[in-house]
């Protein structure tokens, strides 16, 4: 079979590494997809391993002979030097990742981290598509246990100078926010991750719950930490997207992560947002995400268009 009729993909995590194989004239058509332990405890060369016998294993199980693959990574590749960096798999970090899966897998490489995946994803496959089909540029988020984002701009992800485009959750939002693990504080991710939010509860209330949990007290009323939890939260939101907003101007917002799974972020919030925009009739469309945890490995795969 002729590998230029398929796109591969490979979503590299910490816990797990997935591959799928699409058609190239239809994306949505999935050929194979299998998932294996990354075991990534046991270091660089051995992620480098699992890969190639996950890549070996669809190649046997198909026929078909990957000539170009793409890859979503848990961090960024550094232009200038070619290394790893920002990777939550810390053995990755300094690492020629690239490179050296290029010369593992005898294939052309491109690599994305996550989040610009889920955005490419999203983009051509998912929500965009059916709620603005000729969006030209897109701006796709990542709440959950950190905040993340990507850019895509007429079907191609933005990555930048230095690897790090549409990365707002390191941008500077209010030193309320704290210590960042990035050696900052106030950022964007210590004020509207999940784990921020739930911290800040816990600063008031002294107990700690799950986002879900403080949601829901919200809503329930009576609990004064949850209400001062939650509206910190849609107000910071207006303040940092609409920022994104000031200098992308995108045509659709993507949120995923567990945050995203907030409704209030869609109304409330996007009134927010509209209250810092520079325009004199703000309007912002914000909308949830429809590939789940598919977007990571999707996304890989449409890097090689």
């Amino acid at each position: 079979m002729k590998p230029g009729n398929y796109l591969w993909g490979v979503d590299l995590g910490g816990t797990k590494t997935e591959a799928v194989i699409l058609c190239a004239d239809d994306p949505s058509a999935i050929i194979a997809r299998k998932r294996i332990p990354t075991e990534a405890h046991m270091g660089y060369s051995h992620i480098i391993h699992r890969i190639q016998v996950l890549v070996s294993m669809l190649a046997e199980e198909t026929g078909i002979t990957p000539s170009h693959m793409g890859f979503a990574t848990p961090g960024a590749l550094q232009p200038a030097t070619q290394t790893m960096k920002n990777c939550n798999t810390t053995c990755l970090n300094n690492q020629p990742l690239k490179a050296d899966l290029e010369k593992a897998l005898n294939v052309k490489v491109s690599i994305a981290n996550d989040a610009n995946c889920f955005a490419l994803a999203e983009t051509l496959m998912g929500v965009v598509p059916k709620v603005h089909p000729n969006a030209e540029v897109v701006f796709g988020i990542i709440m959950g246990t950190g905040v993340g984002g990507g850019v895509v701009v007429n079907g191609k992800v933005l990555n930048g100078a230095q690897g790090i485009g549409g990365e707002w959750g390191h941008n500077f939002l209010d030193a309320s926010g704290g210590p960042c693990y990035c050696g900052k504080t106030g950022c964007v991710e210590t004020l509207l991750s999940g784990t921020g939010l739930q911290q800040f509860y816990q600063s008031l209330a002294g107990t700690l719950y799950t986002l879900p949990e403080i949601v829901q007290r919200y809503h329930q009323g009576g609990d004064e930490a949850a209400n001062a939890t939650i509206e910190r939260m849609i107000h910071q939101f207006g303040r940092a997207l609409a920022t994104v907003v000031n200098i992308i101007d995108p045509n659709v917002i993507v949120i995923g992560g567990g945050v995203g799974n907030i409704d209030l972020l869609y109304t409330r919030g996007a009134e927010e947002v509209c209250n810092y925009i520079f325009n004199t009739t703000p309007s912002v469309k914000l909308v949830k995400p429809l590939l789940g945890d598919s977007a990571g490995v999707f996304g890989a795969a449409l890097l090689t268009l």
